[in-house]
């Protein structure tokens, strides 16, 4: 399932079978490693077409990302997994995040699994304080995310286990029988309590990185990603604890914990 760009956009084309003219009303994001697109065509093309050009499962130099970055690209795909680790004479695509000019014209915007097990928390601390303002969680969960320890959950040909671990309170998947891993299965709120732990940021400045910088990533805050006048009324309420009471849609109550109503207060 591996594909190279030796064709240009047509590359592209080929594995979604329309233009990139007609793929920017279908397509929101492309992540791609920027060392095979060699002249940066490919990331102009689809950033005129109005795709979001991501960079990752990548082994570019820093300077290789660069150069994407200032053809349009403006994310980074799962920093620090499946990519060329830091190094101190060449910090591969991790670098961007200390680019002094990308990172002050804020469109530069980089996706942490946080987890607890794909990226290490002084790793995901590490990040936010080089560029607090442009991480976006991300769970990358599979469908077993919500399964209880010890489920076995079936993912194409291969068998999925959930494992607890009691000490660091997170959950994770692995090849059955094995030590790899295979996907996640963190919830978003999840992810922001990690993201508070590891990094001491505010409740404010975690939810922000699981909402606006999303949106603003994507160019479609504020329409989604804040609650402004004119907004999509989207939204989750939760308590100091990050834990949920009931999600809104456009508006409309569409789920609750059963002890929570919008109309009524339960008393003992």
């Amino acid at each position: 399932y591996l594909r190279e760009i030796d064709n240009g956009v047509a590359s592209i084309e080929a594995v979604y079978g329309g233009s990139v003219s007609v793929l920017g009303r279908n397509v929101s994001i492309v992540t791609l490693a920027p060392e095979l697109d060699k002249t940066n065509e490919v990331v102009r093309q689809l950033t005129r077409a109005g795709i979001v050009v991501s960079l990752g499962h990548s082994s570019a130099d820093l300077a290789t990302g660069e150069r994407a970055f200032e053809s349009g690209a403006r994310f980074i795909t799962h920093l620090f997994n499946a990519m060329a680790s830091f190094h101190h004479r060449d910090p591969h695509l991790i670098g961007l995040l200390s680019n002094r000019n990308l990172v002050k014209q804020e469109n530069i915007y980089y996706g942490i699994i946080s987890d607890g097990i794909h990226t290490h928390p002084s790793a995901l601390n590490v990040a936010y304080k080089a560029h607090p303002n442009g991480l976006v969680l991300v769970t990358d969960s599979m469908s077993a995310m919500g399964l209880d320890e010890g489920v076995v959950h079936q993912l194409g040909s291969k068998r999925v286990q959930i494992v607890k671990d009691e000490a660091t309170r997170t959950r994770s998947a692995y090849v059955e029988g094995t030590n790899t891993l295979c996907g996640a299965v963190a919830t978003m709120d999840d992810c922001i309590r990690n993201l508070m732990r590891a990094t001491g940021c505010s409740l404010v400045e975690a939810l922000e990185c699981a909402s606006a910088h999303p949106a603003k990533m994507l160019r479609i805050y504020p329409q989604k990603g804040s609650l402004d006048f004119g907004a999509d009324a989207d939204f989750v309420l939760l308590d100091d604890e990050v834990n949920i009471h009931a999600t809104f849609i456009n508006g409309d109550f569409v789920w609750s914990r059963v002890d929570w109503c919008p109309k009524y207060t339960f008393t003992k």
